[in-house]
């Protein structure tokens, strides 16, 4: 492994759905060769949004201390960065907004988890995609992540095409590619997350075509594996390095909300 790659998209097992001491994480990335890690767990969210998949808000504290203490146990051999993945769910913004005044975070990946009230990436409610029309899907959800990197709460945007998990491709492309000179106006990052590998799909996010077509924006790419149990992290990191620099793309990572590298 390229030792001064970082893994910034990690969770932690106070989201409900993911195993694993952050300490676990840590010493799987450093057996990995990795420089670092950096733990985006599911930001708290108002009580009615999604409370079965996410910390509370009465265990925020929790987090941050569980990442400190990785920091420390792994001082001098691995760096550790505190961060969170965050919603963009309209009407929720100022909510988000307090919780990220509320610690130093490192980084902040704003993802797109629901289009109304539908949870689309979750497997329980796949069954949906059969009465959606494809296109006004995506037309919707890439509207959501314009939104989202509108609304200068993010530092990168979260597995870009992430409805396309179960297999159901977006035909058009046109609302994805305009999505991507949003992010670019904003300055923003891309989440180049090797789940995608893992799921039906099989295709990380986001899909080759769209790797290239932001890179050609200058947008750069932080490496995530969505690690939900210590064996993920790192995963096919190899494949995501080569991916992007065959398109000309760059890696980076983010220290204190600031990009670093690239």
């Amino acid at each position: 492994m390229t030792p001064h790659l970082f893994d910034s998209h990690l969770h932690t097992p106070l989201c409900n759905h993911a195993v694993g001491h952050p300490r676990e994480y840590a010493q799987a990335a450093l057996d990995r060769g990795l420089a670092g890690v950096t733990f985006t767990d599911h930001i708290p969210m108002p009580e009615w949004f999604d409370a079965p998949w996410r910390m509370r808000r009465d265990q925020l504290g929790e987090y941050v201390q569980m990442v400190r203490e990785a920091q420390q146990e792994f001082g001098g051999r691995l760096e550790v960065r505190l961060g969170l993945e965050a919603d963009f769910h309209p009407g929720t913004e100022r909510y988000v907004a307090e919780i990220l005044a509320e610690y130093p975070w490192d980084y902040v990946i704003g993802s797109v988890h629901y289009i109304g009230a539908w949870g689309f990436d979750n497997p329980e409610f796949v069954s949906e995609y059969e009465r959606r029309d494809l296109g006004a899907l995506y037309r919707h959800y890439y509207a959501l992540i314009e939104g989202a990197a509108r609304s200068n709460l993010f530092d990168s945007i979260g597995h870009l095409d992430l409805p396309k998990k179960f297999g159901h491709l977006d035909q058009g492309g046109m609302s994805a590619l305009h999505a991507l000179d949003v992010i670019a106006m904003q300055g923003l990052s891309l989440d180049f997350n090797t789940a995608g590998w893992r799921k039906p799909v099989r295709e990380a996010y986001p899909a080759p075509d769209l790797v290239r077509a932001a890179a050609a924006r200058g947008i750069p790419f932080v490496l995530g594996s969505d690690a939900h149990a210590p064996a993920e992290v790192g995963y096919h990191f190899a494949d995501a390095v080569k991916q992007i620099h065959d398109v000309g793309g760059t890696v980076v990572t983010y220290a204190g909300r600031e990009r670093v590298g690239g």
